[in-house]
C-alpha cells in the first residue's frame, strides 16, 4: 500500500461488524466507503453510523484506517494516473473515439447532472473533467473537427485561465449562445448527441431546432459516451440522511406534504415527480452532505395529493432513526426503480405534473412513452420553500449576527495584518473560516470563500489556488465573498477593503457601487414587483459614469440549503416571480476593472410588508447581515443625505449588535469602524 497507509486486517474487520450487528461485509463496506470518497469532505466520521449503531472505538479505528487506506490507493492509482494527469486533448480524442462506436458526429456536455442543479458531484463533472472549466455555469459542444465551450460573463478570466484554446473555441453563453453556434459549425446529415438525464425538455426543442436548421439531427442516446471513456470515473457519493428538527424548519415535513398535497388535489393533479435535492430536503426536512457546501441528499420523490411520499434514494445513505422522522407515509424505493414507478402513475391515469425549468428530460420522455397525462408547471415545493416561516427568519437572524461577529473579528485582525504585505490570500480565508468555525450551529462553508487581492478581486468567482494567489499590498484592495451553513440560517456577504491607502478612483467607483446598494435596501414597491424590476436601482449610479457589471444583483438564499435559491432573483435578465414577504434575497451591486481591482458590497435582505400606510400595499427590505463597511473607501461627496444616513443608522446596528459578542480588541476596532460618516 502506497503513501504509508495501512490495510486493516480484514478477519479482525469482519469479526468486529459481526459483533456490532453491521449488516455489511467487508467487500460490501468497501463498496460504501467508496461513495464516503466520493462526498465532500466535511462529513467527517459521520458516515460510521450507516455502519453500525453504536459503533465501538476499536470498529471506527478500523472504519477510518479502510477509509484511509482506500484514499491512498485512489490517489496513488486511478486519480494519479486518469483523472488529474491525462491531458485535455487525449480526454477530447477519448470523446471522439466514442462518437464513431455510438454513431455520432458530435455530443453536448453541459455542467448538470441528473438534478439539474447547481450543486453537482465530482461523478457528474463531465464539463471539468474535458475542459479543465470548474466554473458553477457553463456548457461544451464537440464535434468531431471542432469544439466549444460557452460560459458567462461571470467566468470569461476563469475560462481564459484554465481551458486550452487550442481545444475549445470560447464563447458567450448568452451573446454567442451553443443553439447558434451549432446551427453554423453543424454539416448537413451530422448526428449531434446528448443525454437526457443532463438536459431540460427547454433545452432539448432549443438544441433541436438548431441541428434541424443546420441539416442535421439531434439523437438521445442510451450510453454517455464521455461516461464511457472516463477512466476512475468517482462513485456516486454517499453521507448519511438526517433528521432538520422542527426547531429549525418552523414546521413539520408531515404539515408541507398535507399542504402542498392538497394544493395538488385542489388543482387536479394525482402526483408531482420532484427533482430538485433542495425541494425534497425542503418537504421532508431531511438534510445531507452529498454536494459541497451545502446540505443535500441526492434524491428524487414522488408527492401524491394525499400528502404521500415515495423516497427514491440509496438506502445506504439512511441514518439511524431516519425512517422514524419521516413516518409511515413516506415509503423508500431505490433510485432505479423511478422509471417502474413513472409506469405505475401512468397506468393508474391521472395528471402527473412535472417541472419543464428544472427537470430532466428523461422525465418527460418516460412519462410520455407511458401514456401519462402530464400537467407541465413549477416544483410545487419553490415558493413555500422561498417564503421562510416565523421561525426559520428568526433564525437566520440569529445566524446572521454569530457571522457578522466572525466577520468583524476577521476584518479587524485584517486591518493589522494586510498593510504588512505579507499576508497571502488563502492564509485569509483560511484565518476567516477559523473564526466562523468557533460559531455555534456551524455545519460548513455555503460556498469556497472567493478571497481575491488586486486584480484577483476583478474575476468575480475567483478561488484562490496556491498556483493563482496574491498577497495583499498596501496600494490595493482586497474582495472577500463568504458565508456559512449554520443549523438555523444560511449566510453570503461580501466587503471589499483598501489595503492602506485607496487611490481617488478605487474611492469613486466604491462609492457609486455603495450608492446602489444603499438604493435597494431603501426600495419600497407595491406587491407583485419582480427582481427585474428593481434591478436598475442598483446599477444606476454606476449607470451614471458609464459603469456597469455583468452578473445578477440579487439571488435568493434558503434556510440552512442552498446558498443559491429560486424562484426569487435580482436582474437584468427577465423573471415574471414577484418578491413575496419571507423571501431572502442578496444586494449585491459591484464594479470590476479587469487586472486592478474588484468591489462588491452585499449583504442578505429579507422582503417584508413596509411600514406605514400607503393606498397600495407596499413591500421592502430589512437587513439581515451586519458588518461594518469600510469608511476609508468612501467619497462622502458623492453620497446623498438619505444614504449617509442609512450608512451611519446601519453602522450603529452593527456596532451595537455585535459588540457584546466579540472580544474588546475587536470591539475597540468596530468602533472606530463604524464611527458616524458625516461630510467632509
Amino acid at each position: 500500500m502506497k503513501s504509508g497507509a495501512t490495510q486493516p486486517d480484514r478477519a479482525e474487520l469482519a469479526g468486529l461488524l459481526r459483533a456490532a450487528g453491521s449488516p455489511y461485509g467487508c467487500d460490501s463496506l468497501e463498496a460504501l466507503i467508496e461513495g464516503v470518497l466520493a462526498a465532500p469532505p466535511g462529513a467527517g466520521t459521520s458516515w460510521h453510523a450507516l455502519v453500525a449503531d453504536p459503533v465501538t472505538p476499536a470498529l471506527a479505528s478500523q472504519l477510518e484506517a479502510l477509509r484511509a487506506a482506500m484514499a491512498a490507493r485512489y490517489r496513488d492509482g486511478l486519480a494519479a494516473e486518469d483523472f488529474v494527469r491525462l491531458p485535455r486533448g487525449e480526454r477530447l480524442g477519448l470523446l471522439r473515439q466514442e462518437f464513431a462506436e455510438q454513431g455520432l458526429d458530435g455530443f453536448i456536455v453541459p455542467r448538470a447532472d441528473a438534478h439539474q442543479g447547481e450543486y453537482v458531484p465530482p461523478c457528474g463533472q463531465r464539463l471539468a473533467w474535458l475542459t479543465g472549466f470548474t466554473g458553477s455555469a457553463g456548457l461544451a459542444v464537440v464535434l468531431r473537427d471542432r469544439a466549444a465551450l460557452f460560459i458567462d460573463g461571470r467566468y470569461t478570466l476563469q475560462a481564459a485561465a484554465q481551458v486550452d484554446a487550442g481545444l475549445f473555441e470560447i464563447h458567450h453563453l448568452i451573446e454567442d449562445p451553443p443553439a447558434q453556434w451549432i446551427q453554423a459549425a453543424l454539416s448537413a446529415g451530422a448526428i449531434l448527441g446528448y443525454d437526457r438525464w443532463l438536459h431540460t425538455p427547454h433545452e432539448v426543442e432549443r438544441f433541436r431546432l438548431a441541428t434541424e436548421r443546420a441539416g442535421g439531427a439531434l439523437r438521445a442516446v442510451p450510453d454517455n459516451p464521455l461516461d464511457r471513456v472516463w477512466p476512475g470515473r468517482p462513485a456516486a457519493p454517499l453521507t448519511p440522511v438526517v433528521p432538520h428538527p422542527d426547531g429549525f424548519a418552523g414546521e413539520s415535513a408531515q404539515s408541507k406534504r398535507t399542504r402542498i398535497g392538497s394544493t395538488l388535489h385542489r388543482d387536479g393533479v394525482a402526483a408531482v415527480v420532484l427533482t430538485m435535492p433542495e425541494s425534497i430536503a425542503w418537504l421532508l426536512n431531511i438534510r445531507g452532505g452529498d454536494v459541497p457546501h451545502t446540505p443535500l441528499p441526492l434524491s428524487f420523490a414522488i408527492l401524491r395529493g394525499d400528502g404521500a411520499v415515495t423516497l427514491f434514494v440509496d438506502r445506504r445513505k439512511l441514518a439511524p432513526g431516519i425512517e422514524r422522522h419521516l413516518g409511515n407515509q413516506v415509503t423508500i424505493a431505490p433510485p432505479e426503480r423511478l422509471g417502474l414507478a413513472l409506469d405505475e402513475l401512468a397506468a393508474a391515469g391521472g395528471r402527473v405534473q412535472a417541472d419543464p425549468g428544472t427537470a430532466a428530460s428523461w422525465i418527460f420522455d418516460r412519462l410520455e412513452a407511458a401514456g401519462a397525462e402530464i400537467h407541465r408547471a413549477a416544483d410545487p415545493c419553490l415558493l413555500p420553500k422561498a417564503c421562510k416561516n416565523a421561525i426559520e427568519l428568526d433564525g437566520t437572524r440569529a445566524a446572521h449576527r454569530r457571522d457578522g461577529a466572525a466577520l468583524t473579528r476577521f476584518l479587524a485582525w485584517l486591518s493589522h495584518e494586510a498593510p504588512k504585505g505579507e499576508l497571502s490570500e488563502i492564509a485569509a480565508s483560511d484565518r476567516l473560516e477559523a473564526f466562523r468555525r468557533e460559531n455555534e450551529n456551524f455545519r460548513d462553508l455555503s460556498f469556497p470563500t472567493i478571497s481575491g487581492a488586486g486584480p484577483n478581486g476583478a474575476i468575480v468567482h475567483y478561488r484562490a489556488m496556491p498556483e493563482t494567489e496574491k498577497r495583499l499590498q498596501p496600494g490595493t484592495l482586497y474582495l472577500v465573498d463568504s458565508g456559512a451553513q449554520y443549523l438555523d440560517g444560511t449566510t453570503d456577504v461580501t466587503r471589499t477593503v483598501a489595503v492602506g491607502e485607496p487611490t481617488p478612483e478605487m474611492r469613486e467607483r466604491f462609492t457609486r457601487v455603495l450608492k446602489g446598494h444603499i438604493a435597494l435596501a431603501l426600495a419600497r414597491f407595491p406587491k407583485g414587483t419582480t427582481g427585474t424590476q428593481l434591478d436598475a436601482f442598483a446599477r444606476r449610479a454606476l449607470w451614471q459614469a458609464g459603469l456597469d457589471y455583468d452578473h445578477g444583483t440579487g439571488h435568493g438564499v434558503g434556510s440552512y440549503l442552498g446558498v443559491h435559491e429560486g424562484p426569487q432573483r435580482i436582474s437584468k435578465a427577465p423573471n415574471g416571480q414577484a418578491l413575496l414577504p419571507g423571501m431572502i434575497v442578496s444586494n449585491e451591486p459591484g464594479y470590476y476593472k479587469t487586472g486592478a481591482y474588484g468591489i462588491r458590497i452585499e449583504n442578505l435582505v429579507v422582503v417584508q410588508p413596509a411600514d406605514g400606510t400607503a393606498e397600495r400595499e407596499m413591500l421592502g427590505f430589512e437587513t439581515l447581515t451586519l458588518a461594518p463597511i469600510d469608511r476609508n473607501l468612501i467619497e462622502p461627496a458623492l453620497l446623498e443625505g438619505e444614504q449617509i444616513a442609512w450608512l451611519d443608522a446601519y453602522h450603529q446596528r452593527v456596532r451595537e449588535t455585535l459588540t457584546p459578542l466579540v472580544d474588546e480588541d475587536t470591539a475597540r476596532w468596530l468602533a472606530e469602524a463604524t464611527e458616524p460618516l458625516g461630510r467632509t
